[in-house]
């Protein structure tokens, strides 16, 4: 910067005025590591119209890489790097064609709030690392770029995850019930929405579809489990089952989060699965997911919810969604769709709300 500039980050939020109602793209890519959701919202007043979504793969060999970058290993300073390259050009592509749905261009958009892919998160240490360009994502789009949300939190005393509740609470707040919001990525979270009430409290409760995608992949070749139909092929197996269960995470008191730095192949395979039938192995691992949700929400949440929606890849496993009926009964379980949005967009429609916070000047996320 030139001598004499100065400008504080307050008066960079401020100068992010803005007319609504507004139109802002919201991109996510989970820690399930399949690909790139953008969403294309009109905003006015905190409240979101979804009007455009698309969806965009990993190939093989890049979701290899980032899945590779979660742990040590050579040359990662450059290989990061590069990868970050990747996820803004990919996060680009989800831009152009989310547009294209919606009949608009990039002079319509106000702006873009971008998640980027995580890699690491350790929020105990202070750090969390989500990869993403977002000066090459915003040459690329032309479009104002809002990214790198969760270090802010994690500086301020946070966990830096689950980073949507205060979105919950404005989407989903206010209902006459204890509402609890499930969110089944590749790890699972909760937002607790008390009844009549617009404020949230939320925590990663462990692993949603990280380990049942990793062992259907490993042993069928299918990156996910449609359904869940290979695991109702298995019987759980109880053994392992409460060896799982005993891992310290689960027992500690929210606030807390997690990530593959924990639920990592190296975390399933001191186990011995390979020991066992592997339909049996995807059984137990559905079984853990319905299990350490409903023991975190009956250990933490009070008064128990009345209804529980969920969203998320997860929220498409029929398997997964019965277990979590037995687990969680007698709250009413459904997806997020019987309140009108879309399972598979909340989290991207989640940054398209704090990227129009942000260009508001205020927080997107709850200190409790």
């Amino acid at each position: 910067m030139g001598r004499g500039w100065r400008i504080t980050s307050a008066e960079l939020i401020l100068s992010y005025s803005l007319a609504e109602p507004c139109h802002i793209i919201g991109i996510m890519s989970g820690t399930s590591m399949d690909g790139v959701d953008a969403v294309l919202a009109r905003v006015q007043s905190g409240r979101l119209q979804q009007l455009a979504r698309s969806f965009v793969a990993y190939d093989d060999e890049f979701r290899n890489e980032l899945i590779a970058l979660n742990s040590p290993g050579p040359d990662e300073i450059h290989r990061a790097a590069l990868a970050a390259n990747k996820v803004a050009d990919l996060y680009g592509q989800a831009v152009i064609e989310v547009l294209a749905v919606a009949g608009m261009s990039a002079r319509d958009i106000a702006a873009l709030g971008a998640h980027g892919q995580t890699v690491r998160h350790r929020p105990e240490l202070g750090y969390t690392v989500q990869l993403l360009n977002g000066a090459r994502l915003a040459e690329t789009t032309g479009i104002r770029t809002i990214c790198d949300f969760r270090m802010r939190d994690i500086a301020a005393g946070g966990q830096g995850a689950p980073l949507v509740p205060a979105f919950h609470a404005g989407v989903f707040g206010g209902a006459a019930r204890n509402r609890v919001i499930l969110n089944l990525g590749g790890i699972a979270n909760v937002t607790v929405l008390s009844r009549g009430g617009n404020e949230a409290s939320g925590f990663d409760t462990g692993p949603a579809n990280v380990l049942l995608d990793y062992w259907c992949e490993r042993h069928t070749g299918a990156r996910f489990d449609a359904d869940g139909q290979w695991a109702a092929t298995g019987k759980i197996l109880p053994d392992m089952l409460a060896a799982m269960l005993a891992e310290p995470f689960f027992g500690l008191a929210p606030p807390k989060s997690t990530g593959r730095d924990l639920f990592s192949p190296q975390w399933l395979d001191q186990f011995s699965p390979e020991r066992f039938a592997p339909e049996d192995v995807q059984a137990t691992l559905l079984a853990l997911t319905a299990h350490s949700i409903g023991s975190a929400i009956r250990s933490h949440i009070h008064p128990l919810p009345d209804d529980v929606l969920v969203c998320g890849g997860g929220a498409l496993n029929n398997g997964l969604m019965q277990a979590l009926r037995v687990a969680l009964a007698p709250a009413k379980i459904a997806n997020t769709a019987v309140d009108g949005i879309d399972p598979l967009s909340v989290e991207a429609l989640a940054f398209a709300w704090l990227a129009w916070r942000t260009l508001q000047g205020q927080p997107g996320n709850l200190p409790s």
